[in-house]
């Protein structure tokens, strides 16, 4: 009893050793205020509860919108900045999981931002208690909050996530007592529990590996994307994310079959944790080379990991009685135009093909551009696992992530921590890291402004201001972040 009061009153002080930190205190009001332009007609989906009290207040309206968007982006400049003064001090002052204590406080119970992805969890689980499965019809077929609170385009779509994460949601709609608004913030609870296995076992595999868990920490355990879209987006990449750190960290300790298991769990909450099966065959392995002989000895290995993981997903796909119709819906992330290169690409193709009157054209491209691009992640893919795979399986998990994500059908900003949160695993410079910072900071501006585009009104100019403050802020980070390093090196 002793024992466990005295690890208490440690983890105890290192809570009250964080906010004592100048730039913890920073990145909270950072969460504190995108809290607060969360509860915004910029961000709110129209069957909001908060609706009603934002009109009885006048805050209905398009200066509203652009006021909540240029709040929301200051908040983020805040978070970034709270960020890079950290970076020194994180691990070896004072511990990640606190400072991301403090800074989650306010994003806990807040709605969910920058994505309205929680709400179609939310109302895929509604699916479920009707007694209809989210792969075979889509939110609108049942009209009411559930469905309105989905964005326009996925809520006549069916469900493309793995069986474990309907289930999930269909469970915490029950513990939130099928009332639509919190249904859809109880989605944030899973999303936490990933987030503590990617704080408590990303570390720790850096030790694992022998290198300084520092960089790690900073960049992986506080990264502003992670706040912002895993805990404030209440995306399920989070818990996939935490199950493929624990199947990693198992692999390094020798637990083999248990890191299968997790791994098979994860790839059932989100099917890109699949990739993983390759270095958690390979770490442990003694593959000696590409030579036939030991090629054909790993290959056993192999094969039971990659069986392995399949099969626990098919168990619990067959457990949820779900079954594997998500293989009807593997389109349907890439249906709206995103940051993907080649979507951008085939949009604005599309658009000339559209002007020139070639209709029958304009409805191929996409489609075909995205075909190719799938095309190019797989040869990417391939060409990273005979060059990497072997010898550096992290620095293979990292680059093969974020080829998957930046050539993928679709790329929304917090598919890119799928292969980032692994990049100071993977040994990389400083410089990478640095440059990955620095598109952190855009990317998060941008997302600020491009939900409110997407949510505005089709009568106002509020989208496009939003777009301009995400634009400026952008480039103010930018420079900030370019001082930074240049004080640092010349330290």
């Amino acid at each position: 009893m002793n024992g466990f009061a005295e690890i208490v009153g440690a983890r105890w002080q290192d809570v009250i050793a964080a906010i004592r930190l100048a730039p913890v205190r920073l990145g909270l009001l950072g969460t504190t205020l995108l809290a607060l332009g969360a509860l915004s007609p910029a961000y709110l989906p129209q069957a909001s509860p908060y609706w009603p009290v934002m009109r009885a207040l006048g805050l209905d309206t398009e200066w509203a919108r652009i006021m909540a968007t240029a709040l929301v982006i200051g908040a983020v400049n805040l978070l970034i900045l709270a960020w890079y003064r950290l970076r020194p001090a994180v691990y070896h002052d004072v511990k990640p999981w606190a400072i991301l204590c403090w800074w989650a406080i306010p994003l806990v119970a807040a709605p969910p931002i920058f994505s309205h992805d929680a709400y179609s969890y939310a109302a895929q689980g509604w699916l479920i208690e009707n007694g209809m499965n989210p792969y075979e019809v889509s939110p609108g077929v049942l009209p009411g909050t559930f469905a309105d609170q989905v964005a326009w385009l996925w809520r006549y779509t069916p469900a493309p996530y793995g069986p474990l994460a309907l289930t999930l949601a269909h469970w915490l709609d029950q513990l939130a007592g099928f009332n639509p608004y919190y249904s859809a913030v109880a989605q944030r609870i899973p999303a936490l529990i990933g987030v503590a296995l990617i704080v408590h076992f990303l570390p720790r595999i850096a030790r694992q590996i022998g290198i300084d868990p520092h960089q790690t920490a900073w960049f992986s355990a506080i990264n502003p994307l992670l706040v912002i879209d895993l805990i404030g987006g209440a995306h399920n990449d989070a818990l996939m994310l935490g199950l493929i750190a624990v199947a990693i960290s198992w692999a390094y300790q020798g637990w083999h079959w248990p890191a299968v298991v997790a791994l098979g769990v994860g790839m059932a909450v989100k099917q890109p944790a699949l990739l993983a099966a390759f270095p958690v065959a390979v770490i442990g392995s003694n593959w000696a080379s590409w030579r036939w002989r030991d090629l054909v000895r790993f290959l056993p290995r192999a094969l039971s990991t990659l069986g392995g993981v399949l099969a626990v997903f098919a168990a619990i796909s067959w457990a949820t009685g779900l079954g594997f119709g998500w293989l009807n819906a593997v389109s349907v992330p890439g249906m709206i135009v995103t940051l993907a290169p080649f979507s951008l690409i085939g949009w604005v193709c599309q658009q000339v093909f559209l002007a020139l009157g070639m209709t029958a054209a304009a409805a191929t491209v996409i489609p075909l551009l995205q075909t190719i691009s799938l095309g190019i992640a797989a040869v990417l893919m391939v060409v990273l696992a005979v060059r990497l795979g072997r010898t550096e399986p992290l620095r293979f998990l990292a680059w093969a992530y974020l080829t998957f994500a930046v050539f993928g059908p679709a790329l929304h900003t917090w598919y890119l921590l799928w292969g980032a949160l692994f990049l100071p695993l993977a040994q990389v410079r400083d410089r990478v890291l640095r440059a990955a910072a620095a598109v952190t900071s855009v990317l998060l501006a941008y997302g600020a402004g491009n939900l409110a585009w997407r949510n505005g009104q089709s009568d106002g100019g509020g989208q496009y201001i939003a777009i301009a403050l995400a634009g400026v802020a952008a480039i103010v980070v930018w420079i900030i972040l370019r001082r930074h390093a240049a004080r640092a090196s010349a330290a």
